[in-house]
């Protein structure tokens, strides 16, 4: 029967999907024995007042427990449902024995409600509380999540859906939210300790001597170009299926959390990625998605089988399942170390079949800004006596790279580890892993705007920021400066129009936000840009945004890798008065 999972196919499917990994008694959760399926919406809270509670408590993942921080006694936080226009009273009840926290992911609201510590207010003390009021001026899907201490990793995050004042563009018959997450039964505070003393723990999909003879990894010159460099292509995400389990609304992939549908419906999914660490390559087998809003923001249809999504991204997609038959959700791991998954079905009790871990990405030498199809003359042998001192320096010489004279200074030192020489525009491409999916999935270049954008000024000014890093230190930063160096905020005048230039010269995908604003992705729409509030920065590639600084205060702006942001990789944004001196 197509709706009952062969047990023997998906345990052979995941040993083999394994590669280099030694076969064990061990299989991945999603490939044991399921539930009978979790019928269950997000607890939810709507209305004017609302009072939200933060405290500690007990998660079950497929049936083990493990520490966590909730909120009104729930992983996920409930469900907001609220109707923009309306102004919202938001009462935190800070029940920890630490300061806590709240920051409405995507919201734009006062810069004293915000909910960052140290930057817009002070936080909520323990066994105290702290009323957030502010008017909702958009619709959409968003979220709210902790930004203090190592919380957000523990289960402190929620989604908030925004209903429209007027019409929705989306019509749909019904409804599910999907938040997407990472859980640790590893204290994050341990997690981070450990890394920090070997940033591959977590890592155990390196290469190995049978991927090496089968060939089904690197060749060995290429694999010894990159001991020299002292770079491993394996190390795609830093925290891995090693030490998580993927979750969806809480539950894990043996829970199966089920969402249902009647034949013939318009069902819109609003999936939310509110992990750590982990950015999700998310499809439904035998189900086509059509993509219609991206971070809160409505865009023009775009059919997909498949969509990337970083971490604190927003998804808004309508499927119509045409078939009697259960259909399961994937959302697999970019490094394919473990997945998340959930059912669609029309009836609880179903599951449906599980696809086997897709062969894992290695890292290319574009990923370290390095196009070699675009660079005249030169092969992989000329890298071979280089190393990663070597890379930091590489400048504008003989191998006709970027030439760094104009751009802003990138403080060299121990936290900057490579400058990707010939950064490109990757928004056009799939995203780690997929280029070679075998069917249509999303990129950048796909959205555009379903209104036109509120702001069609040129820019007046364009920065360059790079993302820089030191992986085998891991420390993360900004222009390699971190968030410690108390170094100045990056000013801007009230109203102005800026583009910004992210270059990742780093070997790892970074999602970036920034707070109290939106910004149009420059990807060739005109004033139809796509609007985000998060973009995922290919690794060695370059995004750029424009955006109007129009909130007067200071913001935040980082990496929404939480351990990266808690390395360093986070800036103070700050919009000044019209008038005031720069």
């Amino acid at each position: 029967m197509k709706n009952r999972i062969d047990r023997r196919q998906m345990l052979r499917g995941a040993a083999l999907a394994g590669g280099g990994l030694a076969v064990s008694t061990w299989f991945p959760a999603w490939a044991q024995t399921v539930s009978a399926g979790i019928v269950r919406p997000l607890p939810t809270l709507s209305g004017n007042d609302i009072t939200l509670r933060i405290a500690r408590m007990a998660l079950v993942l497929d049936g083990r427990k493990s520490n966590a921080i909730g909120i009104n006694g729930t992983v996920p936080a409930p469900l907001l449902r609220l109707r923009e226009g309306q102004t919202v009273r938001l009462n935190v009840v800070n029940d920890l024995d630490e300061d806590s926290s709240i920051h409405w992911h995507g919201l734009l609201v006062p810069p004293q409600f915000d909910g960052v510590p140290g930057v817009s207010f002070p936080g909520i003390k323990p066994r105290s509380s702290f009323l957030y009021e502010f008017p909702l001026r958009q619709n959409g899907t968003y979220w709210y999540h902790s930004h203090s201490g190592l919380q957000e990793q523990l289960g402190h995050y929620g989604p908030i859906v925004i209903d429209p004042a007027g019409p929705d563009p989306v019509q749909y018959d019904r409804e599910h939210v999907l938040v997407l997450a990472d859980h640790s039964r590893i204290s994050p505070q341990e997690i981070f300790r450990r890394m920090k003393v070997d940033p591959g723990h977590f890592n155990l999909q390196r290469q190995t001597l049978a991927g090496l003879l089968s060939g089904r990894d690197q060749k060995l010159k290429d694999r010894l170009d990159w001991g020299r460099m002292r770079m491993d292509p394996t190390d795609v995400l830093d925290v891995t299926g090693a030490a998580y389990t993927y979750v969806v609304n809480g539950h894990g992939p043996r829970d199966n959390w089920t969402g249902l549908f009647k034949l013939g419906e318009r069902v819109r999914l609003r999936v939310i990625n509110a992990s750590a660490m982990t950015n999700f390559n998310v499809r439904i087998p035998g189900l086509p998605l059509t993509i219609v809003q991206a971070d809160g923001q409505n865009v023009h249809p775009v059919e997909v089988e498949e969509f990337q999504i970083g971490v604190a991204e927003t998804y808004d997609a309508i499927v119509t399942p045409a078939e009697d038959q259960a259909y399961t959700i994937v959302a697999e791991a970019v490094d394919r170390s473990g997945m998340a998954r959930a059912t669609l079905a029309p009836r609880p009790g179903m599951a449906g079949e599980v696809p086997p871990l897709r062969k894992r990405p290695i890292a290319t030498m574009k990923d370290m800004g390095m196009d070699m199809s675009n660079m005249s003359g030169m092969d992989h042998g000329s890298m071979q006596g280089m190393d990663h001192k070597a890379m930091a320096g590489m400048g504008h010489g003989s191998m006709k790279m970027r030439d760094f004279s104009n751009a802003p200074l990138v403080r060299k030192g121990p936290g900057v580890q490579t400058i990707s020489p010939m950064p490109m525009d990757r928004t056009g491409e799939p995203g780690q892993g997929l280029e070679d999916a075998g069917h249509k999935v999303l990129v950048y270049k796909d959205l555009m705007a379903l209104d036109r954008n509120p702001d069609v000024r040129a820019p007046s000014r364009s920065i360059d920021i790079h993302l820089t890093g030191n992986m085998e230190r891991f420390m993360w930063s900004f222009d390699g400066e971190k968030m410690s160096d108390k170094h100045e905020p990056i000013p801007f005048a009230e109203g102005e129009r800026v583009r910004v230039n992210l270059i990742n010269d780093t070997m790892m995908s970074h999602p970036i936000h920034i707070h109290g604003h939106f910004f149009e992705l420059v990807t060739g729409h005109g004033d139809h840009a796509p609007r985000k509030h998060t973009v995922l920065v290919q690794p060695g590639g370059k995004v750029t945004w424009d955006f109007t600084a129009d909130a007067v205060g200071d913001w935040a702006f980082h990496c929404h890798l939480l351990y990266h942001m808690e390395a360093g990789m986070m800036r103070i944004v700050s919009v000044r008065p019209k008038g005031e001196a720069a």
